[in-house]
């Protein structure tokens, strides 16, 4: 199974709006541009039945290279974007994984 692109979504809405596929791109862009620049803030993005984007701060570690695990790595802390599915996402994407289960091809 393929990834969903943005080009993907730009051809799939604009043949279901009608709107010209330049249109839809530039609204796309401009609502990526937008969390982009909210969680670059610092702030988090709610969308309803979506889910949450939120900026989480992790924390310095030490790290081991395994072709040299004598020499530790000090790794920094760094601002990372988490994701938690809402409860509309979480619900289609459980059937997902059911029919995985059902048919018994788990990661094929």
């Amino acid at each position: 199974m393929a990834n969903l692109t943005k080009r993907d979504l730009v051809v799939r809405i604009s043949n279901e709006t009608g709107m010209v596929q330049q249109e839809v791109l530039n609204v796309i862009q401009r609502t990526l541009d937008h969390l982009t620049e909210s969680l670059a803030s610092g702030q988090a993005v709610e969308l309803r039945n979506f889910g949450v984007f939120e900026v989480k701060l992790r924390k310095a570690r030490v790290g081991r290279n395994p072709n040299r695990p004598e020499h530790d790595v000090p790794i920094p802390p760094r601002a990372v974007v988490k994701f938690k599915a809402g409860k509309e996402m979480k619900s289609k994407v459980m059937k997902l994984s059911q029919t995985i289960a059902g048919s018994g091809t788990a990661g094929s």
